[in-house]
């Protein structure tokens, strides 16, 4: 089941919450090796989380995370701007039709139709606001996997 969840609104779902930020650091941390913070409780957060974003998570019969994405308008702080700017030659995106989608993530044993019912849950979100673009900032290796979900994105820089 899909479930739309405000940063603020996450100690209502507490598995769902926590499970999340677990897989967030077995992704991110573990199988990418990224250069991410993970706490004593094994979870991977950033700043842009205490930012009240919109999540959109997958959630497993059993209550446990299944997947989730992180949406932030782009008109306040925002990763791609505050971390990546120099992917832009220094420029920043800053609009109320852009909104910055990060943290795509998906547990290890996720099935095929949770990436794309996440990617669905983006269209809807876009329906929601009214907006006509996401921004983000991922990994080489996930560009083939959008692709793979019919959501080619267009790379503004690399």
């Amino acid at each position: 089941m899909l479930r739309y969840v405000y940063g603020d609104d996450l100690h209502c779902f507490p598995r769902l919450r926590d499970t999340m930020f677990r897989d967030r650091a077995d992704q991110f941390k573990t199988r990418l090796n990224w250069e991410v913070s993970v706490d004593c409780n094994g979870e991977e957060r950033d700043e842009y989380d205490t930012l009240n974003p919109l999540y959109v998570i997958w959630e497993r019969t059993d209550g446990a995370h299944g997947g989730s994405a992180r949406f932030l308008p782009t008109t306040g702080q925002t990763m791609v701007n505050d971390h990546f700017s120099q992917l832009l030659d220094g420029e920043s995106i800053t609009s109320p039709l852009i909104w910055e989608c990060t943290r795509f993530c998906l547990t290890r044993n996720a099935g095929p139709h949770v990436a794309a019912a996440l990617m669905l849950a983006g269209g809807e979100v876009m329906r929601g606001f009214g907006i006509k673009h996401y921004v983000g900032v991922f990994d080489a290796r996930m560009e083939r996997i959008y692709r793979l979900l019919g959501s080619t994105p267009e790379i503004l820089g690399s």
